[in-house]
């Protein structure tokens, strides 16, 4: 699941100004959608790149189309109607509303706008996710009790996006019944909050790996290869690098060169890591071949523990150079390897710390990740497929 922050930006938070103010902050720490009034969209787009949803205003059953409006990319109803309890639902409401307007054929995407004033309003928005793309809920005196419900009960009908004003509160929104809210509706006027609540966005979507050691059996020095560095736009912590292999199944932890040494400047956005044949692995647990690697790509860093995040290629630099063959055995048996650059500032993972490949032995553990499993075109499949 890939979560997103949405930041509000309609007239209850002030004038243009204040909104703009909102806004701009948003943009500067990369929020996925803005909520604003139909009046501002326009405005919206013309500060920057990104989604952007519109309150309809109304009921969610009652809405009239404008004439000579910019269309936002969902139109949210329910703002000052039946969602925000500024139309009372029927005294007796027993999950029967008219929803026609979510229904709408016309190639707009509609969401939902209901907050939980009591149990009734509850129902109703569960009634609103099954025909909503997007369901935004927002709690009053209670907020985990109503989301987890929610959750439990909707599944995968709709995008549920949680009100929240900090960034533990999103926290707890995204990991609520272990499966969480999609997304988050951020009410602050806090740079530093809205920044740190994307912050949570990205770490919770982040993977983390079983990272395990190996035993080196075999490195021996061949001919030049051609041999890429990556280049990030991303600076490296000094325990943290890139996991690459000439097989699929078991990847080599490669340190980012953060280190100084008495020749060589350090790079900290720069993995120095391999031939142009080898799998580098790519967010989202795919595969990417060195060679196709360029500029504005997504690679994996990871860390020591196998923590892991994002970073953009900024560049793919290829040289020919003379390499060492680096042959490992896992704890299961299997046999894995390499080709990686006979330089000292190359550096693998080893239980003694980051190891020249110039320094290493046979006998030495090597920090690895494995999967059994086969790849077709950067992705696991069930199939069998033999690399030598």
């Amino acid at each position: 699941m890939t979560r997103a922050v949405w930041l509000k930006a309609d007239d209850e938070v002030g004038d243009w100004e204040q909104r703009k103010r909102r806004i701009t902050a948003g943009l500067e720490a990369g929020v996925d959608w803005v909520l604003v009034d139909q009046s501002d969209v326009e405005r919206v787009r013309e500060l920057g790149e990104v989604n952007v949803a519109a309150f309809a205003g109304g009921d969610v059953h009652v809405m009239e189309a404008e004439e000579d409006t910019v269309e936002p990319d969902a139109t949210i109803v329910g703002k000052d109607g039946e969602g925000d309890g500024t139309v009372d639902l029927p005294s007796d409401y027993s999950g029967s509303a008219d929803l026609s307007a979510l229904r709408r054929d016309d190639g707009m995407d509609y969401g939902g706008y209901v907050r939980i004033l009591d149990t009734e309003y509850e129902t109703f928005a569960e009634e609103v996710a099954r025909e909503a793309e997007y369901t935004i809920i927002i709690g009053s005196d209670w907020q985990i009790i109503p989301l987890e419900n929610l959750i439990a009960r909707i599944g995968e009908e709709t995008e549920l996006i949680a009100g929240v004003r900090t960034a533990e509160e999103a926290r707890t929104a995204y990991e609520t019944l272990e499966l969480g809210a999609d997304a988050v509706l951020l009410d602050t006027d806090d740079p530093d909050e809205i920044r740190r609540t994307v912050e949570v966005r990205d770490e919770v979507d982040r993977e983390t790996l079983d990272l395990e050691y190996a035993e080196v059996t075999t490195i021996e020095q061949t001919g030049s290869a051609d041999r890429v560095c990556i280049d990030t736009g991303s600076l490296m912590d000094h325990d943290e690098g890139m996991l690459v292999g000439s097989m699929s199944r078991g990847l080599f932890f490669v340190h980012a060169e953060t280190a100084e040494s008495p020749y060589v400047a350090s790079r900290p956005f720069r993995v120095n890591a391999g031939a142009v044949h080898a799998y580098v692995r790519s967010p989202g647990g795919e595969t990417s071949y060195l060679s196709e690697l360029q500029s504005g790509d997504e690679v994996q860093i990871v860390d020591i523990d196998g923590n892991t995040r994002e970073a953009i290629v900024g560049r793919s630099k290829i040289e020919k150079r003379p390499m060492f063959r680096v042959q490992a055995e896992t704890a299961d048996g299997d046999r894995i390897e390499t080709l990686i650059q006979n330089a000292e500032t190359i550096k693998l993972r080893t239980r003694d710390g980051r190891t020249a490949v110039t320094d290493l032995e046979a006998g030495d553990d090597v920090l690895i990740y494995y999967e059994d499993t086969a790849r077709h075109f950067g992705e696991a499949v069930d199939e069998s497929i033999i690399e030598k």
